[in-house]
């Protein structure tokens, strides 16, 4: 059979945060934006052009190093891929807070740090958070979203530092 190319079926997900960087080799990289990490049942393109098909339980949310392996053993590695977002930073913390709050109101999907909140551009958003006060930057970096506190992540402890 030539001309079509197999399909490489991941089934399993071994967590970033589980996994030492280059601990397990992988054949592959899979990069994807922030909504095509939430797809838990999906065919995508890995970067070398493959097609893989996610097999993994409903809900499952894929973090930037994770690693999605197949039953035959081989094991893609999962990157973040920038993409348009949102920065946006405050002159005091309780303004982030304010921020942080309205927007999660409105159940916007929103990377929190310390210092910045990220979100997918959104117009009518921008102008609120200018409204308030709030400085916003239009980059280009991955999106790292907060899963929800009810979501199937089986993290244990957040020490998630996305930079």
């Amino acid at each position: 059979m030539t001309g079509t190319p197999t399909l490489l079926n991941l089934t399993q997900r071994l967590p970033a945060d589980a996994v030492e960087p280059d601990a397990l080799p992988v054949s592959k990289t899979l990069t994807l934006t922030a909504e095509e990490r939430a797809r838990s049942r999906h065919t995508f393109t890995a970067d070398d052009g493959s097609l893989v098909c996610l097999q993994l339980p409903r809900g499952t949310v894929l973090r930037d190093g994770d690693v999605l392996s197949s039953a035959a053993g081989e094991r893609v590695r999962v990157r973040a891929k920038a993409e348009p977002v949102y920065t946006v930073t405050a002159k005091t913390p309780h303004k982030l807070l304010r921020a942080a709050y309205h927007l999660g109101n409105r159940h916007v999907s929103l990377e929190i740090a310390p210092d910045y909140l990220r979100l997918i551009p959104d117009s009518v958003l921008k102008d609120m958070l200018l409204a308030m006060g709030l400085e916003v930057r239009e980059e280009t970096h991955p999106f790292h979203p907060e899963t929800g506190a009810y979501a199937q992540e089986h993290s244990h402890g957040h020490s998630h530092h996305h930079h």
